[in-house]
């Protein structure tokens, strides 16, 4: 089935739930909104991009979506896939793979590809997960520890020796401020978790700078002030040679995307003891992929961390995902200069915070009663992530895998 979960939900649709979902929706909006300008900044693309990528993949994720309760935007995953894309293609380059990869989506939705998560092993998804934690938190220690380094490597392997050997230049002032926020982030999140403390968090670090003028790099210093207004919509360069030469990236993001929107959507399930429709779910990730590419934004999916901070928060319809694109829309229009202000070690903390929950380290105790050949399995799927490449990581990790259960199946 592919109807939007909006449609149903419509049918029954009351005054207070309205309002449940418009405080949910405002308080999500509070969360995504440093995390995109995070994850847009750590993906080596503009900073605006996250809020591009918020406002429309959002917006449509909720619209066309499978799930009550899923919030879609920029997630911590595609940070690796989007800087390597970049690195290689260019920017334009991303928002044609992202453009091609909603296209695969809404094939996926439309021959009803969302039940073959079941065949992706939960050991593949698990290791390349905790290699993209490991990859973020190693990226986001020059900001964290406010090292003076000029060419940062994007491999793994050449980044540790680079950022080894500018220890020297360490800056007291932006360790100082990466450690009040990430201390206020955990802080508030245990003692108020339906609160809105990552902004706050964030706020109070970048706040600290400006009033005691400490040495620390800002958002406006490093990138300029943040546009107040949505970019015109235009198509990317469709030309035959460039789209085959990112069909690949253009898979991998399609891949993450579903992944991940159904990873989320199946979490949700649990906590609102609700049934998503993975079909119409694909067809929205195709759908919102498209429009933010359309609006050259970042690819977008479903993000676990905003879906249950919205659910925490009183979101019970798709309107609370509508309610979120557009309180960061008026955020974008009426209060984009004050983002100028968010300081890059408060912006690092936060994402080396976001890092470590992508590791879901409350799942390690278990690993090993999983068996030897899902801990290898795992093991060597995080290994290719972190020093090969995403892209073989999950191409070997699933023909493993899968390898795997069927050599199970005989021997029963």
């Amino acid at each position: 089935m592919r109807q939007p979960k909006l449609l149903t939900t419509l049918q029954s649709y009351s005054w207070q739930l309205f309002v449940s979902d418009l405080l949910a929706g405002a308080t999500v909006a509070m969360v995504a909104l440093p995390l995109s300008l995070a994850i847009a900044i750590a993906s080596g693309a503009d900073p605006s991009k996250g809020m591009v990528t918020a406002i429309v993949g959002g917006f449509l994720i909720s619209l066309f979506g499978g799930s009550r309760v899923q919030i879609g935007g920029p997630t911590g995953a595609f940070i690796v896939v989007v800087f390597s894309v970049i690195a290689q293609h260019g920017y334009d380059g991303l928002v044609l793979a992202t453009f091609m990869a909603g296209i695969i989506l809404l094939v996926g939705g439309y021959f009803r590809a969302g039940n073959l998560i079941s065949f992706v092993p939960e050991a593949v998804v698990n290791g390349f997960t905790i290699g993209i934690g490991i990859i973020i938190a190693t990226s986001q220690l020059k900001d964290f520890l406010g090292l003076a380094v000029d060419n940062e490597p994007a491999d793994f392997l050449e980044k540790v020796p680079v950022l080894w050997e500018a220890l020297d230049s360490l800056s007291t002032a932006a360790v100082s401020i990466a450690l009040v926020t990430l201390i206020l982030i955990v802080v508030l999140r245990r003692v108020a978790p339906s609160f809105p403390g990552l902004i706050v968090a964030v706020g109070m670090g970048s706040a600290l700078v400006a009033l005691m003028s400490l040495p620390v790099d800002t958002l406006g210093s490093r990138f300029g002030e943040l546009p107040g207004r949505m970019p015109w919509p235009q198509l990317p360069d469709l030309s035959p040679s460039r789209m085959i030469e990112l069909i690949p990236s253009a898979f991998v993001i399609a891949f993450l995307a579903g992944v991940e929107s159904l990873l989320s959507a199946m979490v949700a399930d649990k906590m609102i003891e609700g049934q998503h429709r993975p079909n119409a779910e694909l067809t929205a990730q195709g759908i919102a992929n498209i429009g933010s590419a359309l609006f050259t934004g970042l690819p977008a999916t479903g993000a676990i961390a905003r879906t249950a901070t919205n659910i925490k928060a009183g979101g019970k319809t798709p309107v609370a995902g509508l309610v979120h694109a557009g309180v960061i829309l008026l955020v974008m229009m009426f209060a984009a200069p004050l983002a100028s202000y968010l300081a890059m070690p408060a912006l690092a903390a936060l994402l080396i915070v976001t890092a470590w929950n992508m590791t879901e380290p409350h799942k390690w105790s278990g690993y090993p009663r999983e068996g030897k050949s899902e801990i290898m399995l795992l093991l060597l799927t995080l290994v290719l992530t972190v020093v090969v490449d995403l892209t073989v990581a999950i191409g070997v990790g699933v023909a493993i895998g899968l390898a795997l259960r069927l050599s199970r199946r005989k021997s029963v």
